[in-house]
């Protein structure tokens, strides 16, 4: 496959915090967020239609379900099942209903059929973010923390590694997982200075972890032993978060904010990017609630 690394832009609309991008290859549609911005957008590549839905929270990542038509959202105040179309919302599971000053922030499907996301201190101040498991019978388990911003999760493709970021302390750890358990925490990598922060991330066929740099203008591919494998330039500084999609899932969409960023100096700040980089995804997990 030849790599055709330059950045598109598919959406310029400044994105306060653009998140959370999320292929869904039943309907052939790309979502992704804005935090700030209480949106969720959808684009459908074979037409170019971009469609969004308001929130009435704050809504920090996506994910699908394997039964029934609505997505699953991370609002500030809890998970929530949420039909794209007529914006009706069915609340889920609230994994801390205790702590109304943090937010759920980034999340994914796992493997096993459960929810995996990072809460965090929304003012990010304070190291009052926890990993949870949030079963489909909605239980929910405190899995790993405290930090100040959560990121990730992802996935290895056979399951067995989860990676999880600590996002203020620029350190990405991996897990060893198996049904639901997490054990052998380790450092996968730490960012060096002028890396920026490492925010969300995405794996690819061949087990590589792709991760975004909050400050650093690019997104990274790195190798299961953590040596830098591939760089590739985004022209905005915040890159947030990054998916496969496509129909082949050889394309990286890729998110960025706007958040603290001039519109002159940085007029692609917050707008959401493509590009091929020759190498394939891995279709998303399926929340089993």
């Amino acid at each position: 496959m030849t790599a055709a690394t330059e950045t598109a832009v598919i959406s310029a609309e400044r994105a306060i915090l653009g998140e959370g991008p999320l292929w869904d290859p039943r309907e052939g549609v790309l979502y992704w967020v804005d935090i700030k911005g209480r949106a969720i957008h959808r684009y459908t590549p074979a037409t170019g239609i971009r469609r969004s839905l308001p929130t009435a929270e704050p809504v920090g990542f996506v994910a699908l379900r394997q039964a029934g038509h609505e997505l699953v959202a991370g609002f500030k105040s809890g998970v929530v099942f949420i039909d794209f179309e007529t914006g009706s919302v069915t609340p889920f599971a609230r994994p801390e209903p205790d702590t109304p000053n943090n937010r759920l922030n980034d999340g994914k499907a796992g493997p096993d059929g459960a929810l995996w996301a990072g809460t965090m201190d929304d003012t990010e101040r304070s190291a009052m973010g926890w990993l949870y498991r949030i079963a489909p019978d909605r239980r929910i388990t405190r899995k790993d923390g405290p930090y100040i911003v959560t990121n990730g999760p992802a996935f290895s493709p056979d399951g067995r590694i989860l990676y999880h970021t600590d996002t203020a302390g620029r350190t990405i750890y991996a897990f060893d997982h198996a049904e639901g358990q997490l054990s052998n925490k380790r450092v996968f990598l730490r960012f060096e200075e002028g890396w920026g922060h490492p925010d969300g991330m995405t794996t690819d066929r061949d087990g590589f972890l792709w991760v975004a740099h909050w400050g650093g203008a690019r997104v990274t591919r790195f190798a299961p032993d953590g040596r830098v494998a591939q760089a590739i330039p985004v022209p905005a500084a915040q890159v947030t978060n990054c998916t496969f999609g496509d129909a082949g899932l050889d394309a990286l969409y890729i998110t960025t904010a706007a958040i603290g960023r001039d519109a002159k100096a940085e007029p692609l700040a917050g707008a959401l990017f493509r590009c091929e980089p020759g190498v394939r995804g891995l279709p998303p997990n399926l929340f089993a609630g």
